[in-house]
């Protein structure tokens, strides 16, 4: 039985993102149905698979889970042979740890540079809370690409679940044109080098669909090419 994934605009869900972008690079089949935030779909579509009405969610048979990370985590038991955790115990854990900072916190950074994947690459200002989240996210990586990430490009090597996790990060960073160190830019690069990544990326611009609050500089940076 395929997968289902519902999800919210390519252009602005990040949430629908992780999931989206983990199932693609690790070749898991699904399908998903994009169901556009403030439609009169959303509620209804969107309610009644999902126990907090929100996007992502996935349907596997008579299962639902929502929540972005409950959905890895899933797709880890499920698909054990896509390896989107570490192997190793320790590597492992660290991930979890990692993606669930992610998960929980860096509210600023999600506030003031909200994902868009419609946006022309333009710079926009940072407050003192939004530069402390990008040293924090410019550290974790740095980290886990030092301890764990040596074979490969990615935090723990191969593409895994921690990566999905900050690929919307990722998206921010290169969209408002965040200083960002050399390492850094390297990470996002091989993120935006993935083919899925570029999907997503096509699709999201693609789409009709203009919400306000995503739009924060409306429309000098708008990418309608």
């Amino acid at each position: 039985m395929t997968l289902k994934l519902i999800i919210g605009n390519k252009k602005y869900s990040s949430w629908s993102l992780r999931p989206w972008i983990a199932m693609s690079v690790a070749g898991i089949p699904f399908e998903d149905t994009v169901v556009p935030f403030e439609s009169d779909e959303f509620k209804r579509q969107v309610g009644d698979v999902s126990g907090t009405g929100k996007v992502p969610v996935l349907i596997d048979g008579d299962i639902r889970i929502w929540e972005s990370l409950a959905i890895l985590e899933y797709l880890a038991e499920k698909v054990p042979d896509a390896r989107l955790w570490p192997k190793d115990i320790a590597a492992r854990a660290h991930a979890r740890v990692v993606a669930n900072e992610m998960h929980a916190g860096f509210q600023p950074l999600r506030n003031h540079l909200p994902t868009n994947f419609a946006r022309r690459v333009i710079k926009r200002d940072l407050t003192p809370p939004v530069m402390a989240d990008v040293k924090r996210i410019e550290a974790l990586w740095a980290d886990c690409r030092a301890r764990f990430g040596k074979s490969g490009p990615f935090l723990f090597g191969a593409f895994g679940n921690a990566d999905a996790m900050y690929a919307p990060v990722v998206s921010r960073f290169h969209t408002y044109d965040v200083d960002v160190g050399s390492d850094t830019r390297a990470y996002m690069n091989a993120i935006m080098a993935l083919p899925a990544w570029q999907q997503w990326t096509a699709a999201g611009i693609k789409e009709p669909w203009l919400f306000e609050a995503d739009e924060v500089d409306w429309p000098k940076t708008y990418n309608l090419t």
